[in-house]
């Protein structure tokens, strides 16, 4: 197989975007029919994970990963500190959720184990703070010429990232900046991307006809269900210029995930952003075409031998899927459970970083999934919302974390801004939703109230994070000594059984 660098140079090819988009174009067109023809139907609803980690040393600071941690089933990511575990689907009941629990746990607790016998401890958090010995801009500004090829030192050695790399730089002119509350820096590479860690909910939905509904409406829902999870209030203190940390805690962002990431890829191009309502199921395809397209790869380059199997039959169409960045996306195919045979259509609900603890994570894949189902059961008017009020509630929540302006469409139809009322409606058709899929009412709270205790306390782990740097400010008038002793206790408590709703304020 080619080098990287060779293939980077193939995939920014005129000719090479040409043919790309020629069998995106043929590949669509019959995966069309396929959903027209009633392939996407399956017996019931599934759910799925991904959650993101980053490495640490014994001391807190940022570290790069063994490679014995990708032996079991932890993936790279961008970032050579970067990891990525994912469940395998299982049906949306009891035993569905307790099968995600477990699989989550044990991918967890392996690759924490290979990790230990390095003297490396990963971190279930949404954004590093403690920067590697060399510094944050250093390690994220480390880049090597090949030619006309730029390639992050600190990058995952893969020619898919190098790929996306370049053609962003390209449309950027070679510089990428970032500017977000108390900085303003310039990046030669996407590599500030990883400052930032998520999970990834995934619903997958039976009845093809009734995705537009769930999707439309999981749209309405990513501001509130997002202002709950909140934890990217800061970057490396080394990133920072300012005169007056106080005024900073005040003014920063609850989740400088969204802007870092949007920012990292959006030069040029709004590639990464809230998602557009869709009125028929084909319009997941459509809106893929249409999507710009971003460093294209053709199947022979690095694809083994032809199959019959979903992936290889739309391999140009769900290679494009990989730069199709959305909050919320649909996703067809690559999901069979239980009787279902890879044709399936799934919600991927992405604002979401990374939180403190197993327990957390889980808890909002069933917020997720059972207020997606609670609310579509009951046919609630929330996605007569207008789509504007949507999206301007989703970045409020960016920015103002719980104390965001919220609007929402209540069960009676009536438009209310009153976040008591949201988040009173959010709760009840969650649990409505997971009582309907079967999930005892023991299992229901064990999830569900520590999320909902958030609310009741105002409490968040970005909260809890400005909280801890403000107390540690007070004491030693160093932002930089107040962001490591503050991530100092957040590692120490990350990853434990203890919901983050019990940590206390």
């Amino acid at each position: 197989m080619a080098s990287p660098v060779e293939l980077v140079e193939r995939s920014l090819a005129d000719a090479t975007r040409d043919e790309f988009d020629r069998r995106v174009t043929e590949q669509a067109a019959n995966l069309t029919t396929a959903v027209r023809n009633g392939r996407l139907a399956n017996p019931g609803f599934a759910l799925g994970l991904e959650c993101e980690l980053y490495a640490v040393a014994d001391d807190t600071r940022l570290a790069r990963l063994p490679g014995e941690v990708f032996d079991g089933p932890c993936e790279r990511e961008l970032g050579l500190h970067n990891a990525e575990l994912h469940t395998a689907p299982s049906p949306f009941a009891v035993e569905g959720i307790e099968n995600q629990v477990t699989q989550l746990r044990r991918q967890y607790q392996r690759a924490q184990r290979a990790a230990n016998r390095h003297d490396v401890e990963l971190v279930l958090d949404g954004m590093w703070t403690v920067p590697p010995p060399e510094g944050t801009v250093s390690y994220l500004s480390e880049v090597d010429e090949h030619g006309d090829v730029t390639v992050a030192e600190n990058m995952t050695v893969s020619p898919r990232y190098y790929a996306i790399d370049n053609d962003v730089l390209d449309r950027a002119e070679g510089t990428l900046s970032l500017t977000v509350p108390g900085t303003v820096r310039d990046f030669p590479s996407i590599l500030f991307e990883s400052l930032t860690s998520s999970i990834q909910p995934h619903v997958q939905v039976p009845d093809p006809e009734l995705f537009p509904r769930y999707h439309n409406t999981a749209i309405r829902t990513l501001g509130p269900v997002l202002a709950l999870a909140t934890n990217s209030p800061l970057l490396p203190p080394d990133l920072y210029d300012v005169d007056d940390p106080y005024e900073l805690l005040e003014t920063t962002f609850h989740e400088l995930r969204i802007p870092v990431f949007e920012q990292s890829v959006n030069a040029g191009w709004a590639k990464v952003r809230f998602p557009d309502d869709i009125r028929t199921t084909t319009d997941v395809v459509d809106n893929l075409v249409a999507d710009p397209t971003c460093a294209p790869f053709l199947r022979e380059w690095i694809a083994g031998e032809d199959s019959e199997t979903f992936d290889d039959q739309f391999w140009e169409l769900g290679h494009k899927r990989g730069t199709f960045w959305r909050w919320l996306r649909g996703v067809i195919g690559g999901q069979p459970v239980g009787e279902g045979d890879q044709w399936s259509i799934r919600i991927e609900y992405r604002p979401l970083p990374t939180q403190p603890t197993i327990t957390g994570v889980v808890g909002f894949q069933c917020l997720v999934a059972g207020l997606l189902r609670g609310l579509v059961s009951a046919d609630h008017p929330l996605p007569e919302l207008d789509h504007g009020a949507a999206e301007r509630s989703f970045y409020s929540a960016v920015e103002s974390g719980l104390d965001a302006d919220l609007e929402w469409i209540t069960a009676d139809g009536v438009r209310t801004t009153n976040a008591e009322e949201i988040y009173e409606e959010i709760f009840d058709f969650a649990r409505s939703g997971l009582r309907e899929q079967g999930v005892p009412t023991e299992l229901v709270e064990t999830y569900l109230r520590p999320i909902e205790l958030r609310w009741d306390r105002r409490t968040t782990p970005s909260r809890w994070k400005l909280a801890r740097v403000r107390e540690q400010l007070d004491r030693t008038d160093s932002l930089e000594v107040a962001i490591r002793e503050m991530q100092t206790e957040y590692v120490r408590r990350a990853g434990t059984t203890a919901a983050f709703a019990y940590w206390g304020q």
